[in-house]
């Protein structure tokens, strides 16, 4: 690099840390537009201060907008056009991380003295941080059970669960079947042996069921005729 050059990026440096800029704030994959206008000077310098790195050298343009010297690896991120008395520097598309920093242009004028443009300073937008709550502990006393040798302290975490109680009497649904089927059968022979018991007793007594009326003397139905 010749004395030129090297006094041009020296007086940049100096200028970019001592000058502040417009601030704006981009989302990523934004097109982005630099303007310079500059009223004399024959040959255009852009150049950029990244945060936290070196100055780059983007791309030089005669003062009709011709291309005179673009960095290869800017080629395809930058476009470069000349409206009116505008220098108009596009980047494609922003990236926070790649492209965040100081952007300036430069004019060579008389071929030792350079005038700068507006400088203007592109960040991304910050991601909003999203704190959660604190979750609430809620801390419960230990439980005491009394008793009559000592008060101690109960840990009831490792203490099973209740059993359940079982009924003294299964009421399994078969069970109930067969008693109940039990207690119709019992019915049923109470009901033949009655019946039985009944049909002996007239066996062996007919004359109790078999009794012929009593016939009255001829005086007893003479008497009874009168009254």
């Amino acid at each position: 690099m010749d004395q030129r050059w090297m006094k041009i990026l020296l007086t940049l440096v100096f200028y970019l840390q001592v000058t502040t800029g417009a601030d704006r704030t981009f989302q990523e994959g934004s097109t982005v537009h630099f303007k310079c206008q500059i009223s004399e000077g024959t040959v255009v310098f852009w150049f950029r201060l990244l945060d936290g790195s070196n100055m780059e050298f983007i791309a030089s343009f005669s003062n009709t907008g011709m291309e005179k010297k673009f960095e290869q690896q800017y080629k395809n991120l930058f476009s470069h056009e000349k409206k009116d008395t505008y220098f108009i520097l596009t980047l494609k598309s922003f990236s926070a991380s790649r492209d965040s920093g100081a952007y300036v242009c430069a004019a060579l004028v008389k071929g030792n003295m350079l005038q700068f443009g507006e400088i203007e300073r592109v960040h991304g937008e910050k991601k909003r941080e999203t704190t959660k709550a604190p979750s609430m502990i809620f801390t419960h006393p230990p439980t005491t059970v009394s008793t009559r040798a000592s008060t101690r302290s109960c840990a009831c975490s490792h203490m099973p669960a209740a059993e359940k109680t079982k009924p003294l009497l299964p009421c399994d649904p078969l069970i109930l079947g067969s008693l109940a089927g039990g207690c119709g059968l019992l019915l049923l022979l109470l009901i033949i042996i009655t019946l039985y018991c009944n049909r002996l007793r007239t066996r062996r007594c007919p004359h109790h069921y078999k009794r012929k009326p009593r016939v009255l003397a001829p005086e007893k139905q003479m008497t009874n005729a009168r009254i």
